[in-house]
């Protein structure tokens, strides 16, 4: 049978038998019983804060390393709920050391969620051919971390439990309110602090090292300062060592953490990186451009202009589209200024608009020395005006029938946060604000490599009502423009063309240049007719239009 001890005087030490410990046994605690629920409660939040914000990291940096946000998110969350509750249920035999279990708990997932975005991206920097190792070497980390990260965050609830319950007795459901409420509250500053705090501020990896420090100085000190007594000198000791273990090891590598991301970008992209900033929207990297040496931009790993033949690219983004009236221009997408470089080649132009999401972009592009040079300083055309916006959102205010051409220089349509972009309600958007007479011309991916992605961009310009044309352009230069296969180095090199679909109002286009303009050094009408009949040989029949509530395109 077990006896509370006589309530102690204000002020005093308090103390209760705990449940599930011997007869007769006791746990003094340091603190008023209210005081020291309000301190387990905290420290409930806290974890909680910290818990939410590993598996935001874990989804983050899974859907920037390998793409398809979708997948990635369904991949951590199912898994991390799946060993939540195997944690729960395995937390049932620490109960009868509540206080001992949940140190080496709490010190554990300091550790394993500290260090799992290091980690992650140590082996996507190093590990070489990812089409090879998919299965077995960044999806299995992967999986590995989520699940590690909920078996040990499913551990905390079953013992917080028997701690808070070790304070002051109370109803069960009483208590799991309690907690459940510190929980969710800690949740939700958690998922607020990554996105608007921690990423902006601190970046993916320095955010998560300091996170899994903060989760071992309170878990630590909740069970060495509230709950000393119910440990044993040897656990105290094994403890107090576990944490400054894992303290040193996350200082260590956050002190560290610039040389290793320098390192991690000369293995992947050579040691010749330029610039490396996180805008407000993603990572932009530029390599070269100096020496004789060809400028490459990255966008969150992506090759988006390879100074090799991004040329080719846009001379057939832009030109064909220019064939016909070409007074106001809209380029969607582009804040590298090189479509707005070979729109502007045109005499005729009065006006072209450039929406572009990523202000960062468009700061380089009229700032530094290469790429400014590359796109022919064509952001400080008097012509143009740039705005930062989304595409989608920026459609929906514009005035109708506003331009007579429209350039859509977009991410491939594979990648989760373009999906909007290429659907019908966004080409019906589009349509609204194109002139009678006027062309919309749209990168479409890769077509040897994903031809139903294309010709479901084909099939949804045609849903919203448009005439379509396809074409596409061979030698490209591997991996540039790859959407969702840039990190893929074995299929890249597979991938050497690029497929535009240039669509019109009441008749269907014929991809020809403009016989008053200037004339591309990479285009002829003979190249492009001989383009559009072997875009036409890779036709997929049927594919379905893609919606935003229907995307079609694969990941």
């Amino acid at each position: 049978m077990i006896e509370s001890q006589a309530p102690a005087p204000p002020g005093s030490a308090q103390s209760w038998d705990g449940p599930g410990g011997d007869a007769g046994s006791s746990l003094r605690l340091p603190v008023r019983q209210d005081t020291g629920r309000f301190l387990v409660l905290a420290g409930v939040f806290v974890c909680a804060a910290c818990g939410l914000v590993y598996e935001l990291e874990l989804v983050a940096l899974a859907t920037y390393l390998m793409g398809d946000s979708v997948a990635q998110t369904s991949v951590v969350l199912s898994v991390m709920v799946f060993a939540m509750g195997i944690g729960s249920l395995a937390a049932k035999r620490l109960r009868r050391r509540a206080a001992a279990g949940f140190g080496a708990v709490e010190a554990a997932l300091a550790l394993v969620g500290g260090c799992s975005a290091m980690a992650l991206y140590a082996v996507f920097a190093w590990t070489g051919d990812w089409g090879g190792v998919w299965a077995s070497g960044p999806r299995t980390l992967l999986v590995a971390f989520s699940l590690a990260t909920g078996l040990l965050i499913g551990a905390e609830v079953p013992l917080l439990m028997e701690l808070i319950q070790r304070i002051r007795r109370q109803d069960a459901g009483g208590a799991v309110a309690d907690l459940s409420a510190a929980d969710y509250v800690g949740a939700l500053v958690g998922g607020l602090a990554f996105p608007f705090l921690l990423l902006p501020l601190l970046g993916q990896l320095t955010g998560a090292l300091i996170t899994g420090a903060v989760n071992a100085v309170v878990g630590g000190a909740l069970v060495l300062g509230l709950f000393r007594q119910d440990l044993t000198p040897r656990a105290r000791r094994l403890l107090v060592a576990a944490n400054v273990c894992v303290l040193v090891v996350l200082g260590s590598a956050a002190v560290l953490v610039d040389d290793f991301e320098r390192a991690a970008r000369h293995a992947m992209y050579g040691p010749d990186v330029r610039v490396a900033v996180h805008t407000d929207v993603q990572e932009v990297l530029i390599t070269g451009g100096q020496e004789g040496r060809p400028l490459n931009l990255y966008l969150d790993g992506r090759l988006r202009v390879s100074g090799r033949d991004e040329l080719r690219y846009h001379e057939a983004l832009a030109h064909p589209a220019m064939n016909g009236p070409h007074a106001r221009v809209l380029v969607l997408g582009g804040g590298d200024g090189l479509a707005a470089r070979e729109v502007l080649r045109h005499s005729g132009v009065r006006r072209v608009d450039v929406v572009e999401l990523d202000a960062g972009v468009v700061r380089l592009a009229r700032h530094d020395p290469a790429l400014s040079a590359l796109n022919a300083h064509a952001l400080d055309d008097p012509r143009v005006r740039v705005t930062t916006a989304d595409a989608f959102d920026w459609l929906r205010g514009a005035a109708p029938a506003a331009y007579d051409v429209i350039v859509s220089d977009l991410p491939h349509p594979g990648i989760t946060a373009s999906t909007k972009l290429y659907s019908q309600e966004f080409y019906g958007l589009a349509r609204q604000v194109l002139a009678p007479g006027g062309r919309l011309v749209v990168h479409g991916g890769a077509v040897a490599h994903r031809p139903r992605d294309f010709w479901t961009v084909d099939a949804t310009l045609r849903a919203a009502g448009f005439r379509t044309a396809a074409y596409r352009v061979r030698g490209r230069e591997a991996g540039f423009a790859a959407g969702p296969d840039r990190g893929s180095r074995s299929t890249a090199h597979a991938h050497r063309d690029w497929g535009f679909v240039l669509a019109a109002l009441h008749r269907p286009p014929e991809p020809r240049l403009d016989p008053a303009g200037p004339h591309p050094r990479t285009l002829t009408d003979a190249s492009l007719a001989a383009d559009a009949r072997a875009a036409e040989r890779t036709r997929v029949r049927g594919p379905e239009p893609s919606t935003l509530l229907h995307p079609r395109y694969s990941d």
